[in-house]
């Protein structure tokens, strides 16, 4: 079986076309200023679960928006039927919304020298030539790759197997209109180990635009099977204060607590523990943070933002210092401030080391807690309070000494981003937010 050649029959210059038809009706109608965005996406899953197909599914979904802006009033409408009546309908629902809106002055597409005028191939389109037989043949490869790399993998929750390609398109009636294709790969596998009666699960995955730069099926097995096998026989542990290291997967999110905290909602709602702090020294003095959006082939990597804004490199955090927030229109509007270059959210953040990778971390830490992984949301945005529960390792003498499970890891984030001492070169690029093991020099560890 393939994907069959009609899910793919919208190409860029049709997305174009339609966005064009949305434009021209939006304007025959009246409307002071119209944008449109345009998608079509296509894909296969396949998961295998104990050596067998547990699930195959095609994906095919297109959709068209509108928002049109009449005397300051916005409105907005959609709908995945692109024939020309559908789309001039949608336009008219958008219009007939928009008379029943408050006026706004703050709403309106963004300023029009900041369209972009000219788009980088940012190579983010990579076809995986695989069709089912053969995904499902990697799905079980990988299962296979756990189960069997340790007796006591005794359950599976599947291993699967996915490709997604899409076209995405965006304009507006400043004369802007672009578009461009992304693809994106994984391979994911999630066991049980067991052992005297204790369950522990792990998993792990790769994904990444270009199905060559997936680790290989083994590879993703063996370390799922190999972290699901560590966690057995964990235990708890007293409360303490100690040093607590976060593992590549896990700092990104520590980290992406601040991007959210500077986004330009939480700003003008004030609701940020970070309000008002562009220029405040927020991280230590050796902490970067910088938006590179140009990355090839990267996760996050765009040409242009939500509203057809130019992308472009930015250092956020400056030896620590918050440079500024991050912004579309609307948010910037309304804070008084210019977009910079956000809707839609941040593109590519990279948090740069300076230090080696975890295990060399690790190896400074005389005992403290290593976290793979964390349960709950218990991050309050308004005033920064952290509490999160914790999946982990002790460390004693720069070594894994026991698997820790059941404890929460506790502070405050304005004043846990000062304690970072240590974040490594080992980068998770499998997101948007890049950053290596990253090492607070103490945290309350609420445990028995």
């Amino acid at each position: 079986m393939s994907v069959p050649a009609s899910r793919a029959s919208l190409d860029q210059s049709d997305l174009e076309d339609i966005i064009q038809l949305v434009l021209d009706e939006a304007r025959r109608q009246g409307a002071d200023q119209a944008e449109a965005a345009a998608s079509h996406d296509y894909g296969l899953s396949a998961t295998a679960r104990l050596g067998d197909v547990e699930n195959l599914e095609y994906t095919n979904d297109r959709g068209v928006g509108v928002t049109v802006y009449h005397d300051s009033k916005q409105g907005s409408a959609s709908t995945s039927d692109f024939s020309d009546g559908a789309l001039r309908e949608a336009v008219t629902k958008a219009s007939t919304f928009a008379k029943y809106t408050a006026g706004d002055e703050c709403a309106g597409l963004a300023d029009a020298e900041l369209m972009a005028s000219d788009i980088p191939d940012l190579e983010l389109a990579h076809i995986w030539q695989i069709d089912a037989d053969a995904a499902i043949k990697i799905a079980i490869s990988c299962e296979d790759s756990a189960r069997n790399y340790d007796k006591r993998i005794a359950n599976s929750e599947g291993a699967t197997v996915a490709t997604s390609s899409g076209v995405r398109a965006y304009g507006n009636t400043h004369g802007f209109i672009g578009s461009y294709p992304k693809t994106t790969h994984s391979i994911s596998c999630s066991v049980i180990g067991e052992a005297g009666g204790d369950m522990q699960r792990d998993y792990y995955y790769s994904a990444a635009r270009d199905a060559s730069e997936l680790e290989t099926a083994e590879q993703i097995g063996e370390t799922a099977a190999r972290r699901a096998v560590g966690r057995l026989g964990s235990r708890k542990i007293k409360t303490t204060k100690a040093p607590v290291l976060y593992a590549p997967e896990i700092a990104r999110g520590f980290i992406g607590h601040a991007i959210g905290a500077i986004g330009g909602v939480a700003q003008y709602r004030r609701a940020s523990f970070l309000l008002g702090a562009a220029g405040e020294q927020i991280f230590p003095g050796f902490l970067q943070i910088q938006e590179r959006p140009h990355i090839p082939k990267a996760m996050a990597s765009a040409p242009y933002d939500a509203e057809g804004v130019a992308t472009s490199d930015r250092d956020i955090v400056i030896d620590g210092v918050l440079q500024g927030y991050i912004l579309g229109s609307y948010s910037a509007r309304r804070l008084g401030l210019k977009t910079t270059g956000n809707a839609g959210g941040a593109h590519n953040l990279i948090v740069p080391g300076n230090a080696d990778d975890m295990v060399s971390i690790m190896k400074t830490m005389k005992s403290g807690f290593l976290v793979h992984e964390l349960i709950g949301q218990g991050v309050n945005s308004v005033t920064g309070d952290y509490s999160r529960g914790a999946v982990g390792y002790w460390i004693e003498n720069g070594e894994i000494a026991y698997p820790v499970h059941e404890v929460t890891i506790a502070g405050n984030l304005r004043e846990l981003y000062q304690r970072i001492i240590a974040i490594g070169n080992d980068q998770d690029v499998r997101g948007a937010l890049r950053c290596g093991s990253l090492l607070v020099d103490e945290m309350t560890i609420a445990g028995a």
